[in-house]
């Protein structure tokens, strides 16, 4: 083939090209919150117009079906998440599955209905060795190491759980006088670090409390999407001392997992008071 074919058949391909993608975009594009809605549907497995405005989100199955068990109420699974609604009690269940990427996803989508209140139940290592498997931990701060985050603010801008959120998490925990620790989350995507010496040796000199995979994104994601999100955390291990087994999670499971679902819930409530007063000051000091 000569170079005139060859120039001509690069022509032809080009111009086929061209077809198609007018082909392709003939029809009327989706906006962004067309998309989302859409993407919400496909992922969750049932209409966004089920989603209530209170939001538990979590990593575990099992804590959207003990939610619907108790509520009386039916899992849906999508593509991605399962979900649980009560609309009597106003209150959603997601498990919108592990990672900071899943984190964002959720976050994300939950922007683009009306959401008023927002809470990760979720599972951290306790990096102290007073801390005991099994107690609570409030993080009203996260390490941003998990790398999703920088999409939405550059590394400098602190991931810093909602100030009421949190206030109602640590007034629900004093009010039922459960023990429970508050402090810095260290948020990291590198699932296997504890075989890391460096990455151990860095986050002993963070000084941080704890460690999971997803509040940085989460409260950084809610910061940028403004929605008001914060997290309950529960002690699933001490990672610096010894390595998590099956048999500690389905304790936890078991002996845990409805306490932490029944603050969550109360927590939502409170949290939604504490916004709706908030609301009402402002707008008594704006007449």
């Amino acid at each position: 083939m000569d170079d005139q074919d060859e120039i001509s058949r690069l022509r032809a391909h080009v111009e086929a090209s061209e077809d198609t993608e007018h082909h392709f975009s003939a029809e009327e594009p989706l906006n962004e919150k067309e998309y989302a809605l859409q993407t919400l549907e496909r992922y969750a497995g049932c209409s966004p117009a089920l989603f209530q405005p209170l939001v538990l989100l979590t990593n575990f199955p099992v804590y959207v079906q003990h939610f619907a068990q108790t509520h009386g109420v039916q899992v849906y699974e999508g593509s991605m998440f399962k979900v649980a609604h009560d609309p009597t009690q106003q209150i959603t269940i997601c498990d919108f599955k592990i990672g900071s990427p899943a984190a964002a996803l959720v976050v994300d989508l939950l922007s683009y209905i009306k959401i008023e209140v927002a809470l990760m139940l979720g599972l951290c290592g306790g990096l102290r060795r007073k801390y005991k498997v099994g107690e609570f931990f409030m993080p009203i701060a996260a390490i941003r190491g998990e790398g999703t985050s920088h999409h939405y603010f550059s590394p400098d801008v602190p991931a810093m759980a909602n100030f009421l959120v949190s206030s109602a998490v640590s007034q629900t925990l004093d009010k039922r006088h459960i023990p429970h620790h508050i402090g810095i989350t260290h948020t990291t995507n590198i699932r296997f670090w504890e075989f890391d010496p460096n990455f151990k040796k860095r986050l002993i000199e963070s000084r941080s409390q704890a460690i999971e995979m997803e509040c940085a994104t989460i409260f950084i994601g809610g910061y940028y999407r403004k929605l008001s999100v914060g997290a309950l955390l529960m002690i699933s291990d001490l990672p610096l001392l010894k390595a998590k087994s099956n048999d500690m999670v389905k304790a936890l499971y078991k002996n845990k997992m409805p306490l932490h679902i029944e603050m969550g819930e109360e927590i939502l409530v409170k949290a939604r008071a504490m916004l709706k007063e908030r609301e009402k000051v402002k707008k008594k000091k704006e007449t």
